[in-house]
């Protein structure tokens, strides 16, 4: 199963950047990304650990660190996914040596993920933060 924490943690940045002048509870956001308030203080604690947002306790909300035009896809990406080091693709394990494809397959596959990772991060990096947003409020007229 693939996660959605990505899509979830770029839903939160948005509301967050196209919502500056308020401080958005765990609930507002969890009510906009249509799930559970713990969900979403998982994902904030993920993306305050990376430098993204920063969050006061006691103090409801959180607040973008940086200009949106400097925060990429590819930063947010990180931030949920153990700093780019979860696999985007997940290698089967223990094929059978004995048969000439299950002896080869997981290297040969290795080298193919790792390209199609890299030009996932390199075109994620190509799309900010502030991007979405004013794409995200065009579409809202």
């Amino acid at each position: 199963m693939t996660s959605n924490r990505f899509a979830v943690a770029v839903h939160i940045m948005t509301l967050l950047e196209t919502s500056k002048t308020s401080r958005l509870t765990s609930d507002i956001i969890a009510s906009s990304v249509n799930t559970n308030p713990v969900v979403i203080r998982r994902i904030m604690g993920m993306l305050n650990k990376a430098g993204l947002v920063r969050t006061s306790a006691g103090v409801a909300g959180a607040v973008i660190t940086r200009p949106a035009n400097e925060i990429t896809l590819n930063d947010i990406y990180n931030a949920v996914h153990n700093n780019g080091q979860d696999e985007l693709f997940a290698i089967h394990e223990q094929p059978n040596p004995a048969c000439t494809v299950g002896r080869h397959i997981q290297s040969s596959l290795e080298t193919a993920f790792n390209e199609a990772q890299k030009a996932m991060a390199d075109k994620l990096a190509g799309i900010t933060l502030e991007q979405i947003s004013l794409d995200v409020m065009s579409k809202a007229d």
